[in-house]
C-alpha cells in the first residue's frame, strides 16, 4: 500500500462517517415531523422483515402529522406495534384505515434533550473520524519498513491530520445546523 492509497482510504471512511451522521441526525426530532423518523423501523410482512415504507404509503399531512396508509388493512396493527417497539417518542393512533403520528409541540426541556442527543451523535462521529486517523497514521508509519522516505511519511501524516480537521469541522457544521433546527420555535 502507498501513502496515497492510505489517504484515499481514510477519506472514503471519513466520508461514510459523515453520511452516517447525516442519517442519524434525521432521526432526531425537530420542530416538524418527517417520514425519515420511521427509517430503520421494520415490520413483519408475511414472514420477512421489511421497512415500513415498503409496506405502506408514508406521507406528512402537515408539519405535525404523519399518515401511514398500509397496502393491506391487516398490516395496521403490525405497523402500530412496530412503531411502539421502536420507541421513537411518538404514540401511533390507529383509526381503522390509517395509522397517524401526531407530534406534539416541543417544550424547551424536550428541545434541550434533543440537542443533547444530537451532540452525542456528533461526538460518536468525531470519535470515529479520529479512529480512522489513528489507523491511517499507523499504516503510514509501517511503510517506513518498506523503504518509504521520512519526508513522505511526515507529509502523509500531515495530510491525514488535515483531512481529519476538515471532516471534524463538517461534523460541527452539521451539528450546528441541527441544533438551530431543533431550537427554532
Amino acid at each position: 500500500m502507498t501513502v496515497q492509497q492510505i489517504k484515499d482510504d481514510a477519506r472514503n471512511h471519513m466520508e461514510k462517517t459523515i453520511q452516517h451522521l447525516e442519517t442519524e441526525l434525521t432521526h432526531v426530532r425537530a420542530g416538524k415531523i418527517s417520514p425519515a423518523i420511521l427509517d430503520g423501523i421494520m415490520v413483519d410482512y408475511y414472514g420477512s422483515h421489511i421497512p415500513i415504507n415498503q409496506a405502506s404509503n408514508v406521507s406528512a399531512a402537515d408539519a405535525r402529522t404523519l399518515i401511514i396508509q398500509p397496502w393491506e388493512k391487516s398490516m395496521l396493527g403490525v405497523i402500530e406495534k412496530a412503531i411502539l417497539a421502536a420507541n421513537i417518542g411518538i404514540t401511533p393512533h390507529n383509526d381503522g384505515a390509517v395509522v397517524k403520528l401526531f407530534q406534539p409541540p416541543l417544550t424547551e426541556e424536550r428541545r434541550k434533550e434533543f440537542v443533547k442527543k444530537a451532540h452525542t451523535i456528533a461526538e460518536t462521529a468525531r470519535v470515529s473520524i479520529r479512529s480512522i486517523r489513528r489507523d491511517s497514521v499507523d499504516h503510514i508509519k509501517k511503510l517506513e519498513k518498506e523503504h518509504v522516505s521520512e519526508d513522505q511519511i511526515k507529509d502523509g501524516e500531515k495530510e491525514v491530520q488535515d483531512l481529519t480537521n476538515k471532516y471534524i469541522a463538517l461534523v460541527d457544521k452539521h451539528l450546528a445546523a441541527k441544533e438551530k433546527e431543533i431550537m427554532t420555535v
